[in-house]
């Protein structure tokens, strides 16, 4: 029936955004109007307390007494959609941290990959975080910020960030000098990477002509595959975990036995195998053609991996 309590850290006591509208006399709030009946009202609310937490922040870190992060805010601050927080610490000197997208904020993924589920927008930043150093004049050369690339969960599937190596920040750079060519190699990167679904799904196609038709496989980026196979009585699963970087990197596969249980009745499946013939020169049909011929003798040692699992259980 009323708004609910938000309950901040005490490195946050500056922040009272009830205080704050009173005092300006704001009556649009979403706090001041709340009607518990409006579905959206939680999510407006916490959109517009985030609003104004960065808005908090970056006046905080406009107060800072250091010469770099007060270049830094007035050649790089007006990038739309750039955050800035203080991040205090009692066993270092305390840290100013930003987060600065790096994609357009029209770039559309959707586009990029036919059929894509994702809902929301997926957005990659750069974390940058420099020291607060103890001068407000350029005594010495700064440090280089500890910088790390971070992007939305559902941005995995397509393109990861943890594979991306950073240019290195030279002697003397600012962000707006770093930024223009990270921004363009990283936009080519994803580009790749939507172009390398192609490959995958070759890939998954070329299975039906050896292995028979999948029974599963991710139609959108083409990550997962599993097939049916037999070798003489004995039944199994083949699951193909297509990695990002294929075909520079082999699928993993992993076996799982149709006719064989552990003691809490879940199929028995093989640790993860990546130890076979593979060239990312080959063709589609060759590399499958490949793991077929090293499955022919590899489920016999699954087989017996199965049976010894068994014997154990009794």
């Amino acid at each position: 029936m009323v708004a609910p309590d938000v309950v901040f850290g005490q490195d946050d006591e500056g922040f009272q955004p009830l205080v704050d509208y009173a005092d300006a006399g704001n009556d649009k709030s979403c706090l001041a109007r709340w009607d518990y009946r409006d579905p959206r009202g939680l999510f407006a609310l916490v959109h517009e307390l985030r609003e104004l937490y960065i808005e908090c922040h970056k006046k905080q870190v406009a107060k800072v007494d250091d010469a770099r992060v007060t270049f830094e805010l007035s050649t790089v601050l007006t990038k739309e959609g750039i955050e800035v927080c203080m991040v205090p610490s009692a066993d270092r000197p305390d840290e100013v941290k930003f987060a600065v997208p790096l994609l357009d904020v029209d770039f559309n993924f959707n586009k990029l990959v036919p059929g894509c589920p994702w809902r929301l927008p997926q957005k990659i930043h750069l974390q940058v975080i420099f020291p607060i150093s103890r001068s407000s004049s350029y005594s010495s050369v700064p440090s280089a910020p500890r910088l790390k690339l971070i992007s939305t969960s559902d941005l995995k599937s397509l393109f990861s960030v943890e594979d991306v190596k950073l240019p290195p920040w030279s002697n003397g750079m600012c962000l707006a000098e770093y930024l223009p060519a990270l921004e363009e190699s990283l936009n080519l990167l994803v580009v790749e990477a939507s172009a390398s679904i192609g490959a995958r799904r070759r890939f998954i196609e070329a299975l039906a002509p050896t292995f028979g038709r999948p029974i599963e496989a991710d139609p959108i980026f083409c990550r997962r595959a599993t097939v049916l196979s037999i070798s003489g009585v004995f039944t199994f699963l083949v699951h193909f975990a297509i990695p990002l970087q294929f075909p520079k990197q082999q699928p993993i596969l992993t076996l799982q036995s149709s006719q064989h249980c552990d003691a809490d009745g879940a199929p028995i499946m093989s640790p993860p195998i990546n130890d076979y013939p593979w060239s990312p020169r080959w063709d589609q049909a060759e590399m499958v053609e490949r793991i077929y011929d090293f499955l022919a003798d590899e489920c016999q040692n699954f087989k017996k991996f199965c049976s010894d699992a068994i014997t154990q259980q009794k």
